[in-house]
């Protein structure tokens, strides 16, 4: 079993929500809604400063569907690619 973790702009949530649903993948996930941090694209902090979120999605599954999982992050990523999308699997 695989642990895939997806960090992304909330701007492309539902983008990112569409993409899995199309691919048949991801159904069942933990979703952290407002998540703070800095990465290669800039602090996303909720502040004045930095007035912009992340949501982080957790999805517990075999190989097979991460594979369609990160097929269908990189197909957002494509259309978005400043937004800050990244996939993560352990």
């Amino acid at each position: 079993m695989l642990r895939i973790e997806i960090i992304a702009n909330h701007s492309v949530e539902e983008n990112i929500l569409d993409a899995l649903k199309e691919h048949g993948v991801g159904k069942y996930y933990t979703l952290y809604p407002n998540v703070m941090g800095s990465g290669t694209c800039g602090p996303r902090m909720g502040d004045a400063v930095w007035p912009e979120l992340n949501f982080a999605m957790v999805v517990w599954c075999e190989k097979e569907e991460a594979e369609g999982i990160v097929t269908a992050v990189k197909e957002v990523k494509e259309s978005f690619p400043d937004e800050g999308i990244k996939v993560f699997g352990i």
